[in-house]
């Protein structure tokens, strides 16, 4: 028999980005720029990413260690909030509500994101959860920081 097992966490990362609102949030909106920066460490093979960014949207399938979200709320420019869960192999190890907020900061943006996390069955944790989450934070900001000054 399994021990089964919840544990709820709760976590806010912010980023200064030195973009405009409309720029951050097209960097999630638009799957080519998303899949630049939604990626995993160095070294982890990068996997075939789908994104149906609209109310409803999510992708079809899934990969054997995968994440799958359904998008529940878009207000352009200032929120996202999807639903997510995370699988390893065939088992589903943790069930989140992301919210990313978008402000502005002068000619910049203030990315506010909060995730409240249920980790099931002891196969993940938040310590985890919230270094991976604030590494794809990194790659956005260093992705949109590259494409600024290429401009």
């Amino acid at each position: 028999m399994t021990d089964r097992s919840t544990a709820h966490a709760t976590f806010t990362i912010e980023r200064r980005l030195t973009v405009s609102r409309e720029k951050a949030f097209r960097a999630y909106a638009d799957p080519r720029s998303k899949a630049r920066w939604f990626v995993g460490p160095e070294g982890w093979e990068r996997s075939d990413h789908k994104l149906d960014f609209r109310e409803g949207g999510g992708p079809p399938g899934g990969l054997i260690h995968y994440y799958n979200a359904l998008y529940q709320d878009i207000v352009p420019n200032e929120r996202i909030v999807l639903a997510y869960e995370m699988h390893m192999d065939s088992t589903r190890i943790s069930v989140s509500l992301g919210t990313t907020e978008f402000k502005s900061d002068g000619k910049a943006t203030r990315l506010v994101y909060t995730e409240q996390v249920v980790f099931l069955d002891g196969h993940d944790h938040v310590a985890a959860r919230e270094h991976g989450t604030r590494a794809l934070f990194d790659n956005l900001a260093a992705l949109l920081e590259h494409e600024a000054q290429a401009t």
